[in-house]
């Protein structure tokens, strides 16, 4: 991977994080949140998000390419299965 490409990828991962991690401390101190516990709040949801996501992300690749393969053979003499 070129030198560029891995600074891009580093800003778009800061980025990301960093949304999260606004958008939680906003949905924490709407609640009514204050003081030390806002911080706890903060992390708690901010992390949360993140490894959500890094399960989701995976997952929704391997079901997509699962549900591809059932209905669209890589093989021509192959048949897909039907849906009923």
């Amino acid at each position: 991977m070129s030198r560029s490409m891995k600074k891009i990828l580093i800003i778009l991962s800061l980025t990301l994080v960093l949304s999260i991690a606004l958008a939680s401390l906003g949905i924490a101190y709407a609640g009514g949140v204050r003081g030390i516990g806002l911080l706890g709040v903060w992390f708690f949801l901010t992390f949360g998000i993140i490894v959500v996501l890094a399960q989701l992300i995976p997952a929704g690749i391997l079901i997509s390419s699962f549900i591809g393969s059932a209905f669209h053979p890589s093989r021509r003499a192959e048949i897909p299965i039907e849906a009923s």
